[in-house]
């Protein structure tokens, strides 16, 4: 899926740069900027023909409009499109001219990379600021998963969302966000996410007096720590990194290295899984633990 996601991604990058390159000018404000070779991009008097279409060699030439022409020799290429995205030394004005009709789009990103890896020399710390706020992973998918939405892909946006999440897994808003295509999918219930990454098992978490509980095998194994049922006193204990938290089924004192510790909800066993209070457990062993309310979200991670 995560295929498919990607071929759909590159799609949707070449519309964006083809709708935001079109209406890119040149760097000293000469060229017309609709990519038919008569615009003077770099000052140059030289009469230039219309330069051969080629096959786009990187992601910011899908666009029909940033077709690129190669120099031949010394000569002077006068193009537009090549003065825009081309190796000419105004190149990178072209550039952010360009960004600004796509900055909000997937393909602000793509722009942004190239700005911040190539042209890094003649760019001011604002701009730099700016383009590595637009370059970043999580707004890039998030946008993604908004034309996914939009074009009626809601199952890809879900996909999209999630690798959001994943680039900033301490963003509540993304998860809120999640929820609602969620919601379009028919998909309710409390959801846990543990480092980026959302955990399902056969048993969903359940909220108890206004506890959640989570199945303990789920959160320890996502947080790498070592799972031990004692099946003769209906205890589970849990280990990671020195720190061992022991829990007993219908009991709500817990023990954290040996020590007791009250609980607000006591372990349960539902459907066959152990269920356990998400926060106690999770802040026993030095993860930090969100609730977003509106996607009714569960949200786990490790500074």
């Amino acid at each position: 899926m995560k295929k498919g996601l990607m071929i759909l991604a590159s799609g949707l990058l070449a519309l964006s740069l083809m709708s935001g390159a079109a209406l890119a000018k040149s760097p000293n404000g000469n060229g017309n900027g609709n990519g038919n070779g008569n615009g003077n991009g770099n000052g140059a008097d030289k009469k230039q023909e219309a330069p051969a279409v080629q096959k786009p060699a990187t992601p910011a030439a899908n666009s029909k409009a940033a077709e690129k022409q190669e120099p031949k020799g010394k000569a002077t290429v006068t193009t537009v499109t090549y003065a825009t995205y081309g190796n000419g030394h105004n190149g990178y004005k072209g550039l952010l001219n360009a960004i600004q009709n796509v900055k909000d789009k997937p393909a602000g990103a793509v722009l942004a990379e190239i700005l911040l890896t190539k042209y890094d020399t003649q760019l001011t710390p604002e701009m730099k600021a700016e383009l590595e706020a637009i370059q970043g992973q999580e707004a890039a998918l998030s946008k993604l998963a908004d034309l996914l939405e939009q074009r009626g892909s809601v199952t890809d946006a879900v996909y999209a969302q999630k690798e959001a999440i994943q680039a900033n897994m301490k963003d509540l808003v993304a998860y809120k966000k999640l929820g609602k295509l969620y919601d379009k999918l028919g998909v309710d219930g409390v959801k846990l996410f543990v480092n980026g990454e959302e955990t399902v098992s056969g048993t969903a978490p359940v909220l108890k007096d206004g506890n959640t509980l989570v199945p303990f095998r789920s959160i320890s194994e996502a947080l790498q720590a070592e799972v031990v049922w004692n099946p003769a006193e209906q205890s589970v204990t849990v280990t990671r990194d020195g720190t061992s938290v022991k829990l007993i089924i219908g009991k709500t004192t817990a023990y954290v290295n040996g020590k007791p510790v009250v609980l607000k909800a006591a372990p349960a066993i539902v459907d066959g899984s152990t269920l356990v209070p998400i926060r106690f457990v999770s802040e026993a062993l030095k993860a930090t633990v969100k609730w977003e309310p509106e996607s009714q979200t569960v949200v786990v991670y490790e500074e």
